[in-house]
């Protein structure tokens, strides 16, 4: 595919790097994986290089920064991606990349490192890197490492879009349904949520109906699952009869 860099006046690949054959997993990418996007965020024009051309297939992009701002300022569309960044960056260090990338939900992070560092190693590490690679280091592990990010970033992506779905669905609740909404997923009967929220049975089962239908909920065991997500606590018997939740 294409390598999209940020510096144009790339030195020659490192002799340690030269004649690498390209990863099996980007000889033929299939259409859910085209999108694949590594960013590569590193103040080395060695490695920048390196690294794109090890990597760039069909079906992969890499695009290339030297400093974390400039990546900071870059806004990205794609549908699977990674950060592949320098621990020790003139602007930012990785960590702080890091920090302010996990803010943003931005793509898994791989770090990358001059020296052995244990210290941010396991800070890295801690704060949810994929992996932690010091130089000169395989390329053939780094591309296994992107791999599971390609991977971890596609479910994390999923399961976003999935509760936004939820969120939607919730928005659609009236006032009234949101209270009878925890009555269900907490196992009440009608005629026991009816008594909570000081309504009868009927207008309770009409309640109930629709909350079924506004969620799009298949049984009570599917609109639990979706509570669960959505993280709504489920009503309690020691709960307040005025306040259910």
């Amino acid at each position: 595919m294409q390598a999209v860099y940020r510096n144009t006046d790339f030195a020659p690949i490192p002799r340690q790097y030269r004649n690498r054959p390209n990863p099996q997993m980007f000889n033929s990418a299939p259409a859910e994986t085209l999108s694949e996007v590594v960013y590569l965020v590193d103040n080395d024009l060695f490695l920048r290089e390196a690294i794109s051309t090890y990597l760039t297939s069909p079906g992969t992009k890499v695009i290339a920064f030297s400093s974390a701002n400039e990546y900071l300022d870059f806004a990205g569309k794609d549908a699977a991606a990674c950060v592949i960044v320098n621990s020790h960056l003139s602007d930012l260090s990785g960590l702080e990349l890091q920090r302010r990338l996990a803010a943003k939900s931005n793509p898994p992070v791989i770090f990358v490192s001059d020296r052995c560092d244990i210290a941010s190693t396991v800070c890295a590490m801690k704060a949810g890197a994929i992996d932690f690679f010091t130089k000169p280091f395989d390329l053939s592990a780094l591309t296994a490492a992107i791999r599971a990010a390609f991977a971890q970033d596609r479910k994390l992506r999923q399961r976003r879009a999935e509760l936004a779905k939820l969120q939607e669905r919730l928005s659609l609740l009236t006032p009234r349904e949101r209270e009878v909404l925890p009555l269900v997923v907490g196992g009440l009967l009608n005629k026991q949520a009816a008594s909570v929220l000081g309504i009868s049975e009927v207008t309770l089962q009409i309640h109930r109906s629709q909350v079924m239908r506004k969620m799009q909920a298949e049984s009570v065991a599917d609109l639990v699952r979706m509570a669960m997500k959505l993280r709504i606590p489920y009503w309690r018997e020691s709960q307040s009869s005025d306040n259910p939740r």
